[in-house]
């Protein structure tokens, strides 16, 4: 099928009972819009929120019955757990079963990358954290605190990125810690970030989750109250994080549309085919 014009974005979000998270979406892909002109960009959550998938795609059925119809299903999400893996595919192959004609293009989750190694540390900067100093960064211990997932696969994702981004950054330690489902906890991991920087006053917390809610305040009273200095908020509507978005739709899009992608960069940087595309 060939197309003159971006095919539908579905940005799909866990959902909360908070409404700072739904609200913390909205604002995401209100940023995706602006980075991508011409894209029908729409949310849809699995959970607690509407509307839902099935919602979301049978809204975009053109009004001739059966015609045919697509969109990038993309996972607002930072590693590939069950929702990613089971509970996303199971929706969408559902969907498919009784809408005539549509056919989902997946994208990949957000993590990991590099944008949000970005995220963190703009987030991280904003919390009064002196991350462009190295010297600073040095004598800093961080916890990069994530949900947890029962999925190994995904934790071990999160132990990978704190390595990494220790070794490449520079900082004291980087210890990852999960709010659920595995260990260590997040006092837990600031008592042993603490161990390699001279005292927990000397280490932040990193807080690797998309939205506010019930994770990110667990996150950070448990922090506080094993002596972290300073707790960054979600990681939310960042520009890193919707650049991120971009990318994994344009990337999935490209394989749905043979013509290619006409994005306009106009006065913001974008990302085209996987590159940040500066402003004009």
């Amino acid at each position: 099928m060939r197309h003159s014009r971006l095919i539908p974005l579905v940005a799909v979000a866990h959902g909360s009972r908070d409404p700072r998270a739904a609200a913390t979406v909205t604002a995401l892909v209100d940023a995706v819009r602006s980075r991508a002109p011409g894209a029908d960009v729409r949310a849809a959550f699995l959970d607690h929120c509407a509307p839902s998938l099935p919602q979301v795609l049978a809204s975009l059925a053109p009004d001739e019955a059966a015609a045919p119809y697509q969109c990038v299903a993309l996972p607002l999400l930072l590693t590939a757990a069950y929702h990613s893996k089971a509970d996303i595919p199971a929706q969408l192959a559902a969907a498919t079963a009784v809408l005539p004609g549509l056919d989902v293009v997946s994208a990949g989750t957000l993590g990991p990358h590099p944008l949000l190694v970005a995220a963190l540390e703009r987030r991280l900067r904003e919390a009064g954290v002196a991350v462009d100093s190295a010297a600073e960064r040095a004598a800093t211990g961080v916890v990069l605190a994530a949900a947890g997932s029962s999925d190994p696969a995904a934790n071990a994702t999160i132990a990978a990125l704190a390595a990494r981004w220790q070794r490449e950054r520079g900082w004291a330690a980087v210890v990852p810690g999960y709010a659920s489902a595995a260990g260590p906890r997040p006092d837990e991991a600031v008592r042993a970030a603490a161990a390699a920087c001279a005292g927990p006053g000397r280490v932040v917390v990193a807080t690797y989750l998309l939205a506010p809610g019930y994770f990110a305040d667990k996150i950070r009273a448990a922090a506080l109250g094993a002596g972290a200095r300073a707790v960054s908020g979600a990681l939310g509507a960042a520009p890193e994080v919707a650049d991120v978005v971009v990318e994994r739709y344009l990337a999935a899009a490209a394989e749905a549309s043979p013509v290619g992608l006409p994005i306009d960069c106009g006065q913001r940087p974008v990302i085209r085919n996987a590159r940040l595309c500066p402003p004009s």
